[in-house]
């Protein structure tokens, strides 16, 4: 997802999407774990998305 699509998002929806990318990672992090087959790649993607919407919350006033 854009950063300009979070942004015009709604505070609520913002949230909602922050706690499934949280779950996304933690689930990432899990399998890597247990030894589960991963792709490697999807680690940075998350973070940068995680980091993405918490940057466009920042900038609408909202905190965390």
């Amino acid at each position: 997802m854009k950063a300009s699509e979070m942004r015009k998002q709604p505070s609520a929806e913002q949230r909602a999407l922050l706690l499934k990318l949280r779950k996304e990672q933690f689930a990432l992090r899990l399998q890597r774990a247990t030894g589960q087959p991963v792709k490697p790649d999807q680690f940075g993607k998350v973070r940068r998305n995680i980091a993405r919407l918490k940057t466009a919350m920042r900038a609408g006033g909202e905190k965390r």
